[in-house]
């Protein structure tokens, strides 16, 4: 199991707990379950790789518990308790040795080795989203419904070190509702792109004297649920409750395409670094992996289980893999061939073929009455 835990291209996460290793290449998917049983408090809401080498990844249970996965060994390793707050994990992150979490309720805190030197902030309640800065492990973003925008550096986490001012009012002079319900940090910038739960693309530059977007763009009339930035950081990639998928200029504020074939609420998207390839996966149980540039869909994998969150691996050459001989899993399938394993078998009777004339007509039936014989009736 360690092969091919090994040489599997995207994680998906689902509400049954189970984590699930997927290679495209072959369209195999195998589940790696913790060691206990499967329960429904055990579902992943968060996940996020646990070193550099993408051979670890850090696992956050709706109870509560962080499960770390070797991807060298092909199972669990690792289990800690992260109590605190209320609500489902909302976010996971890891500096050095130490993991950070984030829950509904608001508290954010930082688990060291020694519990005594634990850091908690208390960043607002309702969070629906907290992400790591990438270029700055110690510093975190979050928001939420009726919690804006905020940036935190966790070694000085007395105060938020830039916090989102709502929009103007709107052409009534009605407050605007604030729903962040997703947020991802620029590389190389200090700039935050965030999508709403009022369909709302917004770009915050912590840089500019103003504490409002520096851009906004409204696209489709549902809550964006996640988003994900393409190679470049030119352009974002949101996600809806609807399912709709779409690419949004942060250049120029424009909807620049559409990606296509989604039946339920988009949960995760996850672009890859540096090839056009974007992974996402939902309620409707699939993991779709779409080409950015030419808007095809490349894979598509049926997973059984309504997915919550997805990471793709940075590997390039995918081809180039060495292939291995593994047995076809049984628990995954494409959607074609789940419709027809399901369907039942009718027997039907054989129907024989109508004769045809020579000539091409079918035959007419003679509908004259037949002429009786006369028998002769003696003297």
């Amino acid at each position: 199991m360690a092969a091919s835990a090994r040489w599997n291209h995207v994680w998906v996460g689902s509400e049954t707990g189970i984590l699930k290793g997927v290679n495209l290449r072959r369209r195999q998917a195998t589940n790696y379950l913790p060691a206990a049983a499967l329960r429904r408090d055990q579902g992943v809401c968060a996940m996020c790789w646990g070193d550099l080498a993408e051979s670890e990844i850090l696992v956050g249970c709706l109870d509560r518990s962080v499960k770390l996965f070797s991807a060298e060994k092909g199972k669990f390793t690792e289990s800690r308790q992260c109590p605190g707050g209320e609500g489902p994990f909302c976010g996971l992150a890891v500096h050095d040795s130490s993991i950070i979490t984030c829950v509904e309720s608001g508290l954010l805190k930082v688990w060291q080795d020694a519990s005594s030197e634990n850091v908690e902030i208390q960043v607002g309640g309702g969070v629906c989203r907290m992400r790591q800065n990438p270029a700055w492990p110690l510093c975190v973003g979050t928001g939420g419904k009726e919690n804006a925008l905020k940036v935190w550096d966790l070694h000085r986490p007395e105060e938020p070190i830039f916090r989102a001012k709502n929009v103007r009012n709107d052409w009534l002079n009605l407050r605007v509702p604030v729903w962040e319900c997703d947020l991802q940090f620029l590389p190389d910038s200090e700039k935050i792109v965030t999508c709403t739960g009022h369909h709302q693309v917004r770009l915050y530059d912590p840089s500019s004297p103003q504490r409002r977007p520096v851009l906004e763009v409204t696209y489709g009339e549902h809550p964006l649920t996640a988003l994900s930035l393409t190679p470049g950081a030119n352009s974002v990639i949101v996600g809806s409750s609807r399912g709709d998928m779409a690419v949004i200029d942060l250049r120029q504020g424009r909807l620049v395409k559409c990606l296509k074939g989604f039946a339920g609420s988009v949960r995760s998207i996850h672009c890859h670094p540096t090839l056009p390839l974007v992974a996402s996966c939902g309620l409707d149980r699939f993991l779709r992996v779409h080409h950015i540039e030419e808007k095809r869909l490349v894979h598509k994998v049926y997973l059984k289980s309504r997915l919550n969150c997805l990471l793709l691996t940075s590997c390039e050459k995918w081809e180039d893999e060495e292939p291995e001989l593994a047995a076809p899993q049984a628990d995954v399938k494409e959607e074609e061939d789940d419709l027809w394993d399901v369907m039942e078998t009718v027997a039907t009777k054989a129907v024989p073929k109508r004769r045809v004339h020579p000539t091409g007509q079918e035959p007419q039936l003679d509908k004259r009455p037949k002429k009786q014989k006369r028998t002769s009736a003696g003297p």
